[in-house]
């Protein structure tokens, strides 16, 4: 489809030249002499690009762009300026014109700034699809669940950015994600962005575990020129990448101390300096941490700085472990079968009574990725529209290596728990499991529980909701 372009030109023998020329480099041209009369063009055909003279009759050039981007913000303009008028030019650029021609105007410097504002608005459209495109998967509807725990995590979420909205654009405060791998803290902090008060800024993620920690400066906090032997040229780090924006450091824990004493630089003063330079640039971003570590253990082990401990978590937020919210196991298995069953084109995918007691029954060490990703195989080999406990490749060592007994790992993948009968409901299945391991243990909760691979809290629960007693010992 041809780029539209609008030429505003009160000489009609250039604005004649100018129409010839793109028209013949399969540009869509229109033409009209006035602001007056461009801006109902502007208004109704929305052109791509804007060439206007400086002159014109009535209202100038710079009132035109001033106009015609209050109805379009995106809108592209080219201003032509007289030959030597750089206060023409100047205000022309002040107005929000994106770049600027002086007469005489040669048609082949014409077609090269003409291509350079229709790519750099090309661009600027591609990166705002995928700005809609990623704010639409995150926020607080991504945090898919309904436990208690989630409930209690989303309402601590929710006051953090009721807060923020209210701090009119100040400094937001730094927060620290804490939870197991795999527990969707990325999520979290997806969700304090696009929800919160700088979601039209940059949200740029980086894992600190990714890449050796001697390259880890140079790619924070960027670098000048010849800095070192392989900086052949100066570049950008991502902290001035996320520049009004949120900068999101995945597994903080990993930074080694001398990077932390740069990073506690850059949160108490927001400022940084390139690898290789003297200069120090102010930055205005909000930093998220996450961590799976133990960062309090660490600072007594000295592995990790206590001011920058004690700076990091301002406000703390816990992402549960998926065993601790075992309600939701059902919600997000449902999700992701549908959402690789959308992929692999195997809609209506569902999961058998037997299936839904072995899901609940594992205890998830890998948490939420281990389930998406163990139901992806699932889905993609799936023979029908049903799925049975015999499709869920649940990994038995990793119980195993999680301090939960073969026994119980028997259990919860379908041996003897009695998963032969058709009707069994859900609520049996379960029922039965947590009966037999508390028989097992002669109902020790600790023990239980951790063959369960759940808390003694989330054990006591389940027997409070199923209606458990003891046994009397003194029974035959």
């Amino acid at each position: 489809m041809a780029n539209s372009i609008l030429i505003v030109e009160d000489d009609e023998i250039l604005a004649d030249n100018f129409c010839t020329y793109l028209q013949r480099r399969q540009f869509d041209v229109m033409v009209c002499s006035s602001a007056e009369d461009a801006l109902p063009i502007i208004e109704a055909q929305h052109p791509d690009l804007v060439l206007t003279d400086y002159c014109l009759p009535g209202m100038s050039g710079c009132d035109l762009i001033s106009r015609a981007r209050a109805m379009d913000e995106q809108l592209k303009v080219i201003m032509i300026t007289g030959h030597g008028n750089v206060q023409g030019a100047v205000e022309a650029m002040k107005a929000g014109a994106s770049d600027y021609l002086t007469k005489p105007v040669a048609l082949a410097e014409l077609k090269l700034v003409v291509d350079k504002v229709l790519e750099a608005r090309r661009q600027e459209q591609r990166l705002s699809f995928y700005q809609r495109r990623e704010a639409q998967d995150s926020g607080l509807t991504g945090l898919i669940g309904d436990s208690e725990p989630m409930r209690t995590m989303k309402d601590m979420v929710r006051q953090v950015l009721a807060a923020e909205e209210r701090m009119a654009g100040e400094d937001l405060p730094v927060v620290l994600i804490e939870g197991e791998t795999g527990t969707g803290k990325e999520l979290v902090a997806r969700a304090l962005h696009f929800d919160g008060a700088r979601r039209k800024g940059p949200f740029v993620e980086f894992n600190c575990a990714s890449i050796p920690s001697h390259l880890l400066e140079a790619e924070l906090f960027g670098h000048e020129k010849g800095a070192f032997t392989d900086a052949k040229d100066r570049r950008v780090g991502l902290v001035e990448a996320a520049d009004g924006g949120t900068l999101f450091l995945d597994e903080v824990g990993e930074i080694d101390l001398l990077l932390q004493a740069k990073l506690l630089k850059l949160l108490e003063d927001r400022t940084i300096r390139r690898l290789g330079s003297v200069r120090e640039r102010k930055v205005n971003l909000r930093i998220i941490s996450a961590t799976n570590c133990n960062l309090e253990q660490m600072v007594q082990e000295g592995k990790f700085r206590r001011d920058l401990f004690f700076r990091l978590r301002i406000i703390t937020i816990k992402v549960p472990p998926l065993r601790a919210r075992s309600d939701d196991v059902l919600t997000l298995a449902e999700h992701f079968a549908a959402q690789h069953g959308k992929r692999y084109g195997k809609p209506g995918l569902r999961f058998s009574p037997e299936a839904k007691a072995v899901l609940r029954g594992y205890s998830w060490p890998g948490n939420v990725r281990e389930l998406r990703n163990m139901l992806e195989q699932t889905v993609l080999l799936a023979p029908g529209t049903v799925i049975g406990p015999e499709q869920l490749t649940i990994c038995r060592d990793l119980l195993a290596g999680a301090g939960v007994t073969e026994a119980a790992a028997s259990m919860v993948t379908g041996g003897p728990l009695g998963l032969e009968d058709e009707n069994m409901s859900l609520s049996d299945a379960e029922r039965d499991l947590v009966v037999k391991v508390l028989g097992k243990t002669d109902w020790n909760i600790s023990k239980s529980a951790r063959m369960l691979g759940l808390t003694r809290d989330m054990l006591r629960y389940r027997i409070d909701k199923l209606g458990l007693e003891r046994p009397d010992r003194h029974q035959h």
